[in-house]
């Protein structure tokens, strides 16, 4: 199974089709505003603008399941990126990871690749999921990895030629 049967709401509340990014080397993301991890912004943002012209694509999906970390809704979200952290890569509505309520996208992203000693439970903010132009889950990054640390993960995937 790949990433691309799933549909996600962007954060204009558009519905999203992640086929539309077959081909691509995608960095999932769960993401929050009042987290001390927050300033990963800066490195994921710089990611995207490293690579975007190659095929990769950052996507940032907001999660209010840790801490109440992302009180905002959509629109302060938005702001909150664009003025803070400049940032351009795609932005997703609030989800859950988690629970019974988590978002088909993150149940299959967990199954893919389960974090320590097999767990598939999301730890906390800022877990990152790299996926393959396939369509498959190659790495879990954990929270504290920081954006700047995936580089070679990241041109290793883009190295792969899209099929």
């Amino acid at each position: 199974m790949d990433i691309y049967g799933f549909e996600v709401r962007d954060i204009d509340g558009k519905t999203v089709r992640m086929d539309r990014y077959r081909g691509e080397v995608l960095l999932v993301v769960n993401v929050a505003s009042q987290c001390g991890y927050t300033p990963q912004y800066r490195g994921l943002e710089a990611l995207h603008r490293q690579y975007h012209a190659q095929g990769f694509e950052v996507l940032g999906f907001p999660c209010d399941q840790f801490g109440h970390q992302e009180p905002g809704d959509e629109a302060q979200i938005r702001e909150f990126c664009s003025a803070n952290y400049g940032v351009s890569f795609p932005m997703f509505a609030k989800l859950e990871v988690n629970g019974a309520g988590a978002h088909p996208l993150y149940r299959f992203l967990k199954a893919a690749k389960p974090g320590l000693l097999g767990t598939e439970a999301i730890k906390w903010n800022f877990t990152k999921f790299l996926v393959a132009r396939d369509g498959t889950v190659l790495h879990r990054h954990a929270p504290a990895e920081a954006p700047e640390s995936l580089g070679g993960a990241i041109e290793k995937a883009l190295a792969v030629p899209r099929a």
